[in-house]
């Protein structure tokens, strides 16, 4: 028996959750031996929440949302998807939005939105139909006949994030998606993320460097501790949605600000 099956399933009180990791490990060969990413890592996701993964470079957060997409297996543990493990997930129920907008630069805006339905059976009609939607969702309905390069960071990453949700998943996985946009720009992402989420209820697990962008969009932040990564906290949020200006908020960043750069520290003494 693996090491993967003969790990415990979750123990769940009533309906599974929409993401459970339990006792998760990977590793990734490196030259004669191997690289230990991620050590027994454990939490959940339950429907509806919002649930950022905070901590230092290199300590396996991108990893583990690629175990959570299906990517790539878990050498030890069990990743339930909506109560399923992989061979059982229906994955169209999953979007995945990347660190680059990843957009083709020979499509047009609506084109790019469409091309997240073009792996199914649906009509060309209904495509277009759904993909305009979803860029009148973003706010971007008088763009639909730009390229990529006649759009702004922020243009784009609506796009982005448009394509995500076309296909109405249940679970939406972010990585580090607006960490390239100015903090302007950046902030009207978060209000458009948070307004889209209070309309369609998603399920949200994303990666983040950035302290305030957990505290502003997560119910819960699991702030990993350095390679190998492991669960270090699971904090809280304990306001819903807060703003950075109110002392209790204000107290939150400068708390996980002070932990990470001490997990940071200590690393750098290690190594």
């Amino acid at each position: 028996m693996s090491e993967q099956s003969a790990s415990p399933a979750p123990v769940f009180v009533g309906p599974a959750p929409a993401l459970a990791f339990a006792q998760v490990s990977k590793r990734f060969a490196q030259g004669d031996g191997s690289l230990e990413v991620l050590r027994d890592i454990s939490f959940k996701v339950g429907t509806g929440e919002i649930v950022a993964i905070l901590g230092p470079s290199g300590s396996g957060k991108t990893t583990l949302l690629n175990l959570a997409a299906g990517l790539m297996p878990a050498d030890a543990g069990r990743v339930l998807i909506m109560g399923q493990t992989d061979d059982a997930v229906d994955w169209a129920r999953v979007a995945y939005m990347f660190q680059d907008d990843r957009l083709l630069p020979w499509r047009v805006a609506l084109r790019n939105v469409a091309l997240a339905l073009e792996a199914g059976s649906m009509p060309v009609r209904e495509r277009l139909a759904r993909a305009r939607a979803g860029l009148a969702l973003v706010g971007l309905s008088d763009f639909a006949d730009a390229y990529p390069h006649q759009l702004s960071g922020g243009m784009r990453s609506r796009i982005a994030l448009a394509r995500s949700l076309v296909t109405e998943p249940d679970i939406l996985l972010m990585d580090e998606p607006f960490s390239r946009l100015d903090a302007q720009t950046r902030a009207t992402m978060h209000a458009e993320l948070l307004r889209i989420h209070a309309g369609h209820g998603m399920s949200i697990l994303f990666v983040t460097h950035d302290v305030e962008e957990a505290v502003v969009l997560a119910s819960r932040i699991v702030v990993f501790s350095p390679r190998p990564g492991r669960v270090h906290r699971v904090v809280d949020v304990p306001l819903d949605h807060p703003g950075l200006d109110d002392p209790p908020t204000r107290a939150l960043v400068s708390d996980l600000r002070s932990a990470i750069a001490g997990m940071e520290l200590t690393e750098e003494k290690v190594s």
